[in-house]
């Protein structure tokens, strides 16, 4: 009903429209586009073939009129991977518009010192499916990164993701129908706060990889976030790390250091309300530079709430936690793993611990995955601790 609605509204406007004239105009505006301009697209609904291409710009806005008024449609492309790309640039803004059914990811940018997506949706609009886009939002590699007032809809990998980036903000979005709604990957210095996450596989994962330039991520707040209802099937292409993720997730951390996730809402996600999971757990490595470990986290003052019933059997971990668990599954699970090089007496030193307190309606569970899950304990004692607050993270 609310495609008929859109297409209804913009049905003059587009009948209007020669798109081979304006496909051409525009991706001329992209090409040739000057230092400190705006390329404003107004309201219509227009269809590209091929992707828009940013190049070496700076302080440049890509401004439509609206993200109910003014849609690109890339259904019919036959060149180009992503929708909108921008490479090697400073301060771009895109901002007021809708990205619909890309071939590859909706927005990529690599290399832009300043960048900021506002009230932007990014969908395809054929529902959840493993041959859609990989990502709504990608920013790979950049610095100064706000994301703020969009939507993701539909990616089968994820709908926000940021990854090997620096000093991001990802603030008051919807995320929805996606594998992951939110993924932050092998990034330093991230705020995520405010969003809505809900019936994706994945509510929110921050995750470190191995095999990537920016080795290890961390230094992530993941808060006042509601996250709930994640238990959509997981439609990722096989192969990809996020197939590994249960449906029924709400925030998954992997691999990584200096994380606090607080003041969230994580309701109704069947199999994991939080997990903390070394990447051993979930597949080996050969990047002699990657640390799988994590340490310093901190889970506090969050909100769980499940229905009753079994958590999901679609892959390993989800299986393994209907094993272990069945009915009884707990909001926080920690897989147990210890950093080796941190270890004092078999655990780890205070100051990068996993800690668990304050939370309303919350079971816990070591699983003890290194030990081949033997000695589970469901005491959260040995976990009700404190670290320090990580720092906000301030864009220039």
């Amino acid at each position: 009903m609310r495609y008929l609605l859109i297409f209804a509204t913009l049905i003059f406007a587009t009948s209007c429209h020669d798109w081979k004239n304006i496909e051409k105009d525009l991706q001329e505006k992209f090409i040739m586009a000057e230092d400190n301009s705006v390329i404003e697209i107004p309201e219509g609904y227009y269809k590209f073939t091929s992707s828009l291409s940013l190049e070496g710009k700076n302080n440049v806005t890509i401004k439509g009129a609206g993200k109910d008024k003014t849609y690109l449609s890339f259904a019919g492309q036959t060149e180009g991977a992503e929708g909108i790309r921008a490479n090697n640039c400073t301060k771009i803004t895109i901002e007021g518009l809708t990205i619909w059914d890309a071939k590859g990811d909706a927005i990529k940018t690599q290399e832009v010192n300043g960048l900021t997506f506002r009230n932007v949706r990014t969908e395809w609009t054929r529902g959840p499916h493993e041959s859609n886009g990989s990502y709504g939002f990608y920013p790979v590699n950049c610095d100064n990164v706000l994301i703020e007032g969009c939507e993701a809809i539909g990616a089968s990998d994820a709908g926000i993701y940021v990854g090997q980036s620096r000093h991001v903000i990802v603030r008051n979005n919807l995320a929805f129908q996606n594998v992951a709604g939110i993924e932050i990957e092998n990034t330093l210095y991230a705020d995520v706060y405010d969003n809505e996450a809900t019936q994706n596989t994945g509510g929110i994962l921050v995750f470190d990889m191995p095999g990537l330039v920016q080795t290890n991520g961390g230094y992530i707040r993941v808060y006042n976030n509601n996250v709930h209802d994640n238990n959509l099937r997981n439609f990722a292409p096989e192969g990809n790390i996020v197939a590994e993720v249960p449906p029924g997730t709400g925030v998954l951390v992997l691999g990584t250091n200096h994380v606090e996730i607080f003041d969230n809402k994580i309701h109704f996600n069947r199999t994991i309300g939080t997990g903390v999971v070394c990447y051993l757990t979930v597949k080996e490595f050969t990047d002699s530079l990657f640390n799988p470990y994590p340490s310093a986290i901190q889970i506090y003052n969050n909100e769980y709430k499940r229905s009753f019933g079994l958590p999901s059997m679609q892959n390993k971990m989800g299986q393994l936690i209907l094993w272990k668990s069945a009915f009884n599954v707990p909001s926080i699970i920690y897989d147990g793993y210890i950093d080796p090089s941190l270890a004092v007496n078999g655990k780890l030193p205070a100051d990068r611990a996993i800690c668990a307190r304050n939370n309303k309606n919350a079971s816990f569970v070591m699983v003890d995955a290194a030990n081949g899950f033997k000695n589970l304990n469901r005491d959260a004692s040995a976990y009700n601790c404190e670290l320090p607050k990580l720092e906000t993270v301030v864009l220039p």
